[in-house]
């Protein structure tokens, strides 16, 4: 399973995150393994991505500062040929959201773009009417979009959900299974973009490692939803099983 090869790897993984979701996403890459490090100072930032594996971007609480913190170490990131997975946490829900992140696909490659509908539609120029960071409502084709944002920045672009789906702009899969508390605590789809950077770099099939990914998460969900009976137990229960699937395995 990719998250004992991930375990068996323990990339050290540079994530400049929102103050909401860094904890979840620091204790999820522990427990499969992998090394957090949630350093965003302007100052520092070029530093750190020298020694990590891969970056995370996460818009969630994006500000100035931050947004300057991205567009440094994604440079370096680029330079060295570290790959940066960007999560556009709310994409559209403000114009300062839709430009930064407009401004962070233009000057930095990503290989990875992890979304929701709501901020695939924002990326794509899609009308949509976004609910602050949630999904919102509005119609799209998902295939369609994903596949021409994919291949406009030449990148992965996965769009979770009920169902999820991945592409690199030819191939393209949709994944079923999951569980609906995953949208009723904070953080599981931050906390997943942390643990696809973990996975890209774990082997050398990244888009293959990326669907397993998606795969083992929807499972980790269901497994997670089956031992808990209050929502207040959920996060706990999803640490537990990532742990317990990195070690493990499926069985």
């Amino acid at each position: 399973m990719i998250l004992q090869t991930i375990r068996k790897q323990q990339p050290l993984i540079h994530c400049i995150t929102n103050y909401v979701v860094a904890n979840f996403q620091a204790n999820g890459l522990l427990a499969i393994g992998a090394s957090p490090v949630m350093a965003d100072e302007i100052d520092e930032v070029t530093e750190m991505v020298k020694i990590a594996s891969a970056l995370l971007l996460n818009t969630g609480t994006i500000n100035d500062r931050t947004k300057e913190s991205m567009l440094r170490a994604g440079e370096m990131a680029n330079t060295l040929g570290i790959p940066i997975i960007l999560d556009p946490v709310g994409a559209g829900a403000t114009t300062f959201r839709k430009k930064t992140i407009q401004h962070l696909l233009t000057q930095v490659k990503f290989a990875v773009i992890r979304c929701n509908i709501g901020e695939l539609a924002a990326i794509a120029n899609v009308n949509w009417q976004q609910k602050g960071v949630d999904s919102g409502s509005g119609s799209i084709c998902i295939e369609d979009e994903a596949k021409q944002v994919a291949q406009r920045y030449d990148c992965i672009v996965i769009v979770t959900g009920e169902k999820d789906f991945i592409t690199d702009g030819k191939q393209m899969h949709w994944i079923d299974g999951g569980h609906q508390q995953m949208t009723e605590v904070t953080g599981t789809g931050c906390l997943l973009s942390a643990i696809c950077a973990a996975a890209y770099v774990a082997q050398n099939e990244p888009y293959k490692q990326l669907v397993n990914t998606l795969l083992a998460y929807k499972k980790i969900a269901e497994h997670a939803a089956c031992s808990t009976q209050y929502i207040g137990d959920f996060q706990i229960a999803i640490l537990n099983e990532l742990h317990r699937l990195s070690k493990d395995g499926e069985k």
